[in-house]
Protein backbone atom coordinates (compact mmCIF):
# COMPACT_ATOMS: atom_id res chain seq x y z
CA UNK A 1 0.00 0.00 0.00
CA UNK A 2 3.04 2.34 0.84
CA UNK A 3 4.89 1.88 -2.28
CA UNK A 4 1.46 1.86 -4.23
CA UNK A 5 1.21 5.96 -2.66
CA UNK A 6 4.97 6.65 -3.50
CA UNK A 7 4.14 5.46 -6.84
CA UNK A 8 1.03 7.40 -7.34
CA UNK A 9 3.16 10.42 -5.47
CA UNK A 10 6.10 10.20 -7.63
CA UNK A 11 3.65 10.05 -11.31
CA UNK A 12 1.34 12.81 -10.30
CA UNK A 13 4.48 15.28 -9.24
CA UNK A 14 5.41 15.93 -13.36
CA UNK A 15 1.66 16.94 -13.52
CA UNK A 16 1.63 19.19 -11.10
CA UNK A 17 4.77 20.70 -12.55
CA UNK A 18 3.07 21.12 -15.92
CA UNK A 19 -0.53 22.18 -14.72
CA UNK A 20 1.24 25.03 -13.27
CA UNK A 21 3.47 26.00 -16.32
CA UNK A 22 0.75 25.68 -18.67
CA UNK A 23 -0.22 28.92 -19.55
CA UNK A 24 -3.85 30.61 -19.99
CA UNK A 25 -5.65 30.06 -23.30
CA UNK A 26 -4.51 32.51 -25.64
CA UNK A 27 -7.12 34.78 -27.30
CA UNK A 28 -7.20 36.98 -30.07
CA UNK A 29 -6.62 40.20 -28.46
CA UNK A 30 -3.37 38.47 -26.53
CA UNK A 31 -2.19 37.26 -29.65
CA UNK A 32 -2.31 40.49 -31.34
CA UNK A 33 -0.81 42.27 -28.58
CA UNK A 34 2.07 39.62 -28.13
CA UNK A 35 3.25 40.45 -31.97
CA UNK A 36 2.25 43.92 -31.54
CA UNK A 37 4.47 44.39 -28.61
CA UNK A 38 7.38 41.97 -30.02
CA UNK A 39 7.59 44.79 -32.58
CA UNK A 40 7.78 47.75 -29.68
CA UNK A 41 9.77 47.17 -26.91
CA UNK A 42 9.85 43.58 -25.96
CA UNK A 43 12.67 41.61 -27.24
CA UNK A 44 11.89 38.03 -27.96
CA UNK A 45 12.46 37.05 -31.14
CA UNK A 46 14.46 39.67 -32.88
CA UNK A 47 15.14 43.62 -31.79
CA UNK A 48 12.08 45.97 -30.81
CA UNK A 49 12.23 48.93 -32.76
CA UNK A 50 12.35 51.07 -29.08
CA UNK A 51 15.90 48.85 -29.04
CA UNK A 52 16.75 49.33 -32.66
CA UNK A 53 16.29 53.06 -32.99
CA UNK A 54 18.07 53.35 -29.44
CA UNK A 55 21.06 55.73 -28.29
CA UNK A 56 21.38 57.31 -32.27
CA UNK A 57 22.54 60.80 -32.97
CA UNK A 58 20.48 62.80 -35.91
CA UNK A 59 23.95 62.38 -37.72
CA UNK A 60 23.66 58.49 -37.30
CA UNK A 61 19.79 58.72 -37.96
CA UNK A 62 20.27 60.16 -41.40
CA UNK A 63 23.29 58.19 -42.48
CA UNK A 64 22.97 56.33 -45.68
CA UNK A 65 25.14 53.71 -47.46
CA UNK A 66 24.79 55.83 -50.95
CA UNK A 67 23.61 52.98 -53.01
CA UNK A 68 19.83 54.03 -52.56
CA UNK A 69 18.79 52.20 -49.11
CA UNK A 70 17.07 54.19 -46.73
CA UNK A 71 18.54 55.73 -43.36
CA UNK A 72 17.42 54.51 -39.53
CA UNK A 73 15.52 58.36 -39.67
CA UNK A 74 13.51 57.54 -43.04
CA UNK A 75 12.94 54.01 -41.93
CA UNK A 76 11.42 55.55 -38.86
CA UNK A 77 9.60 58.23 -40.34
CA UNK A 78 8.28 55.42 -42.51
CA UNK A 79 6.84 53.15 -39.79
CA UNK A 80 5.08 55.82 -37.71
CA UNK A 81 3.42 57.38 -41.35
CA UNK A 82 1.92 54.02 -41.49
CA UNK A 83 1.34 53.16 -38.35
CA UNK A 84 -0.74 56.31 -37.49
CA UNK A 85 -2.93 55.79 -40.95
CA UNK A 86 -3.72 52.30 -39.81
CA UNK A 87 -4.57 53.15 -36.18
CA UNK A 88 -6.77 56.04 -37.19
CA UNK A 89 -8.90 54.13 -39.37
CA UNK A 90 -9.03 51.47 -36.81
CA UNK A 91 -10.28 53.96 -34.60
CA UNK A 92 -12.78 55.52 -37.23
CA UNK A 93 -10.93 58.74 -37.38
CA UNK A 94 -10.80 60.67 -40.25
CA UNK A 95 -7.43 59.75 -42.88
CA UNK A 96 -4.68 62.29 -43.55
CA UNK A 97 -4.35 63.56 -47.28
CA UNK A 98 -1.56 61.66 -48.88
CA UNK A 99 -0.71 61.40 -52.57
CA UNK A 100 -0.21 57.72 -52.93
CA UNK A 101 3.25 58.44 -53.21
CA UNK A 102 4.71 55.88 -50.71
CA UNK A 103 8.34 57.71 -51.29
CA UNK A 104 7.21 60.92 -48.89
CA UNK A 105 6.91 58.49 -46.24
CA UNK A 106 10.52 58.07 -46.10
CA UNK A 107 11.68 60.75 -47.42
CA UNK A 108 10.07 63.44 -45.22
CA UNK A 109 12.45 62.73 -42.68
CA UNK A 110 14.11 65.80 -40.88
CA UNK A 111 17.19 65.32 -39.23
CA UNK A 112 16.35 67.85 -36.69
CA UNK A 113 13.83 66.27 -35.40
CA UNK A 114 15.43 62.74 -34.82
CA UNK A 115 14.17 63.00 -31.39
CA UNK A 116 10.53 63.81 -32.06
CA UNK A 117 10.72 60.81 -34.49
CA UNK A 118 12.29 58.31 -31.72
CA UNK A 119 9.18 59.46 -29.27
CA UNK A 120 6.36 59.41 -32.00
CA UNK A 121 7.66 55.78 -33.42
CA UNK A 122 7.32 54.55 -29.28
CA UNK A 123 4.17 56.92 -28.90
CA UNK A 124 2.15 55.50 -31.92
CA UNK A 125 3.42 51.80 -31.34
CA UNK A 126 1.82 52.75 -27.64
CA UNK A 127 -1.25 53.72 -28.90
CA UNK A 128 -1.82 50.82 -30.80
CA UNK A 129 -1.44 48.48 -27.64
CA UNK A 130 -4.19 50.50 -25.93
CA UNK A 131 -6.27 50.72 -29.23
CA UNK A 132 -6.22 46.43 -28.82
CA UNK A 133 -6.45 46.28 -25.10
CA UNK A 134 -9.41 48.58 -25.47
CA UNK A 135 -11.43 46.67 -28.80
CA UNK A 136 -14.05 44.10 -28.16
CA UNK A 137 -13.97 40.73 -30.14
CA UNK A 138 -15.58 41.89 -32.81
CA UNK A 139 -13.63 44.76 -33.81
CA UNK A 140 -10.34 42.27 -33.33
CA UNK A 141 -12.14 39.77 -35.79
CA UNK A 142 -12.91 42.57 -38.42
CA UNK A 143 -9.00 44.04 -38.01
CA UNK A 144 -7.21 40.89 -36.89
CA UNK A 145 -5.66 40.66 -40.54
CA UNK A 146 -4.22 43.99 -40.98
CA UNK A 147 -2.70 44.21 -37.39
CA UNK A 148 -0.61 40.82 -37.77
CA UNK A 149 0.27 42.78 -41.33
CA UNK A 150 1.45 45.85 -39.59
CA UNK A 151 2.80 43.42 -36.88
CA UNK A 152 4.70 41.62 -40.26
CA UNK A 153 5.61 45.51 -41.87
CA UNK A 154 6.89 46.86 -38.43
CA UNK A 155 9.81 43.51 -37.96
CA UNK A 156 10.80 44.14 -41.59
CA UNK A 157 11.55 47.57 -41.40
CA UNK A 158 13.20 47.06 -37.81
CA UNK A 159 15.36 44.82 -38.97
CA UNK A 160 16.44 47.21 -41.98
CA UNK A 161 17.00 49.56 -39.13
CA UNK A 162 18.94 47.46 -37.38
CA UNK A 163 20.95 46.45 -40.92
CA UNK A 164 21.61 49.63 -41.93
CA UNK A 165 23.19 50.25 -38.28
CA UNK A 166 25.44 47.44 -38.88
CA UNK A 167 26.37 49.08 -41.92
CA UNK A 168 27.05 51.89 -40.45
CA UNK A 169 29.09 50.47 -37.30
CA UNK A 170 26.61 51.75 -34.96
CA UNK A 171 24.90 48.75 -33.87
CA UNK A 172 25.75 46.86 -30.46
CA UNK A 173 25.68 43.51 -30.96
CA UNK A 174 24.86 42.78 -27.44
CA UNK A 175 21.62 44.14 -28.09
CA UNK A 176 20.88 41.55 -29.87
CA UNK A 177 22.08 40.66 -32.80
CA UNK A 178 25.91 39.95 -33.52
Amino acid sequence: MKSLLVLGLVFSLPLLAFAEDKKPNPTLKSILLEQLRSTHNKAEWFVPANTAVEGLTAEQASWTDGKGNHSVGQLANHLIFWNTEELRKFKGEPEVKFSGDNNETFNSFDAKKWDATVKGLDQVLTEWEKAIEAADEAKLKDWYSNIAHIGAHNAYHIGQIVFVRKEQGSWNPEKGVK
